[in-house]
C-alpha cells in the first residue's frame, strides 16, 4: 500500500469518526434534547440514544433538574425608612425546554434582577418590625410574582427563601434593648401575679380553716347542748319517777290530815331555817293550816272534857 493510500484511509477514518460525533448523541434521563435544523426549532427528544442529521442538524441539552440560584445580597430600604441587608435564595425546574432555549438568553442573570427587583418593592410595602416577622409571606409573593414572570421562560419557580434580614447595627442594638426591656416586662409581670395568687391561696386556705374551725365549734356547742339537755331531761325523769314513786307511797299508807298537816309545818321550819326573814306561804298553806288550828281546838276542848269528867 502505497503512502497516499495510507493517508487517504486515515482521512476516511477521521471524518467518519466525526460524522458519528456530529449524528449520535446520549439524552441522559435529568435532559432533554432539543433539535434545530438550519437553527430553526426542529423537535424535543426524550432521553436515550438519538441520530440527527451531521451538519444540518444540532442537539442541546437542557437539564430538568431542580436547580438552585443565589440572589445577591442588597439593601433595601423599609416603610419606615430603615436600611436592611436582604438575601434570598430561588429554587426553579425547566417544564418547557424549548422556550427555555428560546425565550430569553440568559436565564440566570434574568431571574436573579427580577428577584433583586421584586424583592425591594416587597420590603419596601413593609415597616422593619413587619419585614422582620412576615418572612413566610414575602417567600410566598416574591415566589408567586417570579413563577408568573418566568412562566413564558419555560420555568417553574418551586420556592423563595429569604436567607437574612440584617438591619442596621445601631438598630439591631435597640431592638435587643427593646427585647430585653420586653423580658424583664414579662418576668416582672410573672412575678408579681405569682404574689398575688400565692395571697389568694394563702387567703383561700385561711378562710377555710376559719369556716372550718368554725363548723368545729358549732358542733362541739350542738352536742353539749344535747348532753346538757339530755341529761336535763334524766334529771327531770328521775324527780318525776321518784315523786311518782313518794306519791304512791304516801297513797299506800293511807296519811291523815294530822300527819300531813305536821310533816308540813316540819317542812316550813326547814325552809326557814334559812337567812331568809319572810316566807310566802302558797295559797294551798291556808287550808292546812286552818285544818291544823281546827285539830288544836278539838284537842284543846278534848283535854278539858277529859279534865272535867273526874271532879265529877
Amino acid at each position: 500500500m502505497s503512502p497516499f493510500e495510507t493517508f487517504l484511509i486515515i482521512v476516511v477514518a477521521i471524518f467518519v469518526l466525526i460524522v458519528i460525533d456530529k449524528s449520535v448523541y446520549i439524552v441522559r434521563q435529568f435532559e432533554r434534547g432539543v433539535i434545530t435544523q438550519f437553527g430553526a426549532y426542529k423537535r424535543t427528544v426524550d432521553p436515550g440514544l438519538t441520530f440527527i442529521l451531521p451538519f444540518i442538524q444540532s442537539l442541546t441539552r437542557v437539564d430538568m433538574r431542580e436547580t438552585v440560584l443565589d440572589v445577591l445580597p442588597q439593601e433595601v430600604i423599609t416603610k419606615d425608612n430603615a436600611v436592611v441587608r436582604v438575601d434570598a435564595v430561588v429554587y426553579y425546574e425547566v417544564t418547557d425546554p424549548f422556550r427555555r432555549l428560546f425565550n430569553v438568553s440568559n436565564f440566570q442573570m434574568a431571574a436573579v434582577k427580577l428577584a433583586q427587583t421584586n424583592l425591594r418593592n416587597l420590603i419596601g410595602d413593609l415597616e422593619l418590625d413587619e419585614a422582620l416577622t412576615s418572612r413566610e409571606r414575602i417567600n410566598a409573593q416574591l415566589r408567586t410574582v417570579l413563577d408568573d414572570a418566568t412562566d413564558r421562560w419555560g420555568v417553574r419557580v418551586t420556592r423563595v427563601e429569604l436567607q437574612a434580614i440584617e438591619p442596621p447595627r445601631d438598630i439591631t442594638e435597640a431592638m435587643s434593648r427593646q427585647m430585653k426591656a420586653e423580658r424583664d416586662k414579662r418576668a416582672a409581670i410573672l412575678e408579681a401575679e405569682g404574689t398575688r395568687q400565692s395571697q389568694i391561696l394563702q387567703a383561700e386556705g385561711q378562710r377555710q380553716a376559719a369556716i372550718l374551725e368554725a363548723e368545729g365549734k358549732a358542733e362541739a356547742i350542738r352536742k353539749v347542748a344535747e348532753a346538757e339537755r339530755f341529761r336535763e331531761v334524766t334529771v327531770a325523769e328521775g324527780e318525776a319517777q321518784a315523786i311518782q314513786t313518794v306519791f304512791s307511797a304516801i297513797h299506800a299508807g293511807r296519811p291523815t290530815h294530822d300527819l300531813l298537816a305536821v310533816k308540813y309545818l316540819e317542812t316550813l321550819g326547814r325552809i326557814a331555817n334559812g337567812k331568809a326573814t319572810k316566807i310566802f306561804l302558797p295559797i294551798e298553806a291556808t287550808g292546812v293550816l286552818s285544818g291544823i288550828a281546827a285539830a288544836g281546838i278539838a284537842f284543846e276542848e278534848g283535854r278539858k272534857t277529859g279534865q272535867q269528867q273526874p271532879e265529877e
